[in-house]
C-alpha cells in the first residue's frame, strides 16, 4: 500500500513522536502528594493522556478516565501540576525508536513539516527543544494556539493555510482517535502510529489511511507518486 506524495506533514507530539508519559505520570503523583492524595502511578496515566494536561488533571482527581472531579479540588490541583510539570517536561521523556531516523529521511527527501499537538505551548516548545527536534519543523501548533484544539479540525486547517497547503494534499502522523477525528473532519489523510496513547483501545478501529509501527517506515509508505 501508497499514499500519494503530500504537500505537508503535520505530526502530533505526545504518543507519536514522544513518550511523555514517565514526566506526566511523575506530575500527576507528586501533585497527589501535594494534595494528600492517592498516587494514581505509571500504567494509569498512560492510559488518560492524549486531550490536554487539564482533562488529564480532571481525570487522576477521579481517578476515571471520563471522571470529573470536584470545582474546587480541581482549581486548587491544576496549579499544582502546571508548576510540577513546568520543571518536569522532559527529564524522563524519550524520542520513540525510529523518530529521529524519520525525521531525517522525511527532511532529506524535502517535505514540509509541522507539529500540532493538543499540549500548552509552554510545555510544547521546551520539549522540542529538549529533544533536539524543534528545528526540523516549519510551524508548531499547540493546543492554546487557537481557541479550539483536536478533535477540532481548527489546528490542522490553520497549519494549511499558513504553510500555503491545501487539505487534500496535507497528511496528519497521529496516535489516537483524536488525530483521526480532526484529520478526517480537515479533509487530510491520516497515518496513526500502533504505539501511541489512544486510551487503551486499538488504533486501527479508528480506521487511519495505515498504521505503522516506527516513524521511519513513513516515507516508504509515500513513494507511490514519486515516479
Amino acid at each position: 500500500m501508497f499514499l500519494p506524495r503530500p504537500g505537508m506533514i503535520l505530526i502530533d507530539l505526545d504518543g507519536t513522536l514522544v513518550d511523555s508519559v514517565p514526566d506526566l505520570a511523575f506530575s500527576v503523583d507528586a501533585m497527589m502528594d501535594e494534595l494528600g492524595l492517592p498516587r494514581r502511578g505509571e500504567p494509569a496515566v498512560r492510559n488518560w493522556v492524549g486531550n490536554g494536561v487539564e482533562r488529564l488533571v480532571q481525570r487522576a482527581l477521579a481517578n476515571d478516565l471520563d471522571g470529573e472531579a470536584d470545582s474546587e479540588l480541581f482549581e486548587r490541583a491544576l496549579p499544582v501540576f502546571m508548576r510540577i510539570y513546568r520543571e518536569n517536561t522532559s527529564q524522563r521523556s524519550r524520542l520513540y525508536p525510529g523518530v529521529r531516523e524519520g525525521l531525517d529521511l522525511l527532511e532529506a527527501a524535502g517535505y514540509r513539516l509541522g507539529c500540532v499537538t493538543n499540549k500548552a505551548e509552554q510545555f510544547t516548545l521546551p520539549l522540542l527543544r529538549d529533544k533536539g527536534i524543534l528545528d526540523r519543523f516549519a510551524l508548531v501548533v499547540s493546543g492554546d494556539t487557537l481557541e479550539r484544539k483536536k478533535p477540532d479540525p481548527a489546528p490542522l486547517l490553520h497549519a494549511a493555510a499558513e504553510l500555503g497547503v491545501t487539505p487534500g494534499e496535507s497528511l496528519m502522523v497521529g496516535d489516537s482517535r483524536s488525530d483521526v477525528k480532526a484529520a478526517r473532519a480537515a479533509g487530510f489523510r491520516i497515518v496513526c502510529m500502533s504505539y501511541g496513547y489512544n486510551h487503551g483501545a486499538d488504533i486501527r478501529d479508528e480506521g487511519p489511511d495505515a498504521v505503522l509501527d516506527r516513524l521511519d517506515e513513513l516515507p516508504g509508505l509515500l513513494q507511490a507518486e514519486v515516479a
